[in-house]
């Protein structure tokens, strides 16, 4: 016998106020299946689904769900059917499934499936009972056949953030560990990234507890002191307006020999003369 949900009781979110916005280019386009007519129009609408379900805006082949595509192409299926089947992938379990709690996950897929958050810890803790009795693929049914999905994007809508009012869209929050649930994970409460592995030997463990504080002391003793470029810079102009320039012009040292004809020795001047009789 299933678990029968529990009962919820709303806060006042905006997503259950009516809309009073009056429409623009910055509105996000409503991708509906009946709208469709051209080849162009079906990609277009097949990829605001993958945007929306998977959180990516370029998507990897890996990702692409080609039997989905090709039933939703030739009209086999609903747009409802497609979000049913991208939800139930391998991909949406190994980017969302596996990486977050129970509370987390449920109110990721609110956000992309709905169009809206969780309107608590209350309506998480009661769709989690679900996540534990009936998995995964349980959960996103029961998520794509309720009455608020029907009412909102029906059987040819791709879902959407039903009312934008702060910053990014829903289906952009990172579908990663918090530090809440890496914390669980990891076993660090009251405890250091340091103290976390298995049983080493006294000695090794008290120096690696002792690191970060001599590191800290290291570093606060090599931390250089505070330099006043301004005053360092105006030293130097100083010592350099200062300084005496040398004199750099030529003195001549030595007497420069005088322009005139030069005693040339002739190659012959070995002869001897020839004696006069």
């Amino acid at each position: 016998m299933a678990i029968p949900l529990l009962e919820i009781t709303p806060t006042t979110q905006n997503q259950r106020v009516e809309g009073y916005e009056v429409p623009d280019e910055d509105d996000a386009p409503i991708y509906r299946l009946s709208d469709v007519t051209s080849d162009t129009q079906i990609n277009a609408l097949i990829w605001a689904g993958y945007r929306q379900i998977f959180s990516e805006h370029l998507i990897l082949e890996s990702y692409r769900q080609p039997f989905l595509e090709s039933q939703l192409r030739n009209r086999a299926i609903s747009v409802r059917e497609f979000i049913r089947g991208l939800g139930k992938s391998d991909v949406y379990r190994n980017l969302v499934g596996e990486t977050n709690s129970n509370y987390r996950l449920v109110d990721i897929t609110f956000k992309r499936f709905l169009g809206r958050a969780t309107y608590g810890k209350d309506e998480q803790i009661a769709w989690s009972i679900v996540i534990a009795s009936k998995g995964l693929h349980g959960f996103i049914d029961a998520v794509v056949d309720s009455e608020e999905y029907r009412q909102n994007f029906g059987d040819d809508i791709v879902p959407y953030q039903r009312r934008r009012f702060n910053e990014r869209p829903f289906n952009l929050v990172n579908p990663r560990y918090t530090y809440y649930w890496r914390g669980r994970q990891l076993a660090l409460e009251g405890r250091s990234h340091y103290q976390v592995g298995q049983p080493v030997d006294s000695t090794k463990q008290a120096i690696r507890q002792a690191i970060p504080s001599n590191f800290l002391a290291m570093a606060r003793s090599i931390a250089p002191t505070q330099v006043n470029y301004q005053r360092t810079r105006d030293r130097a102009l100083s010592y350099v307006s200062a300084m005496p320039l040398p004199d750099s012009t030529r003195k001549a040292t030595t007497p420069q020999p005088a322009s005139g004809r030069a005693e040339v020795a002739l190659p012959y001047r070995y002869v001897p003369p020839t004696p006069k009789v």
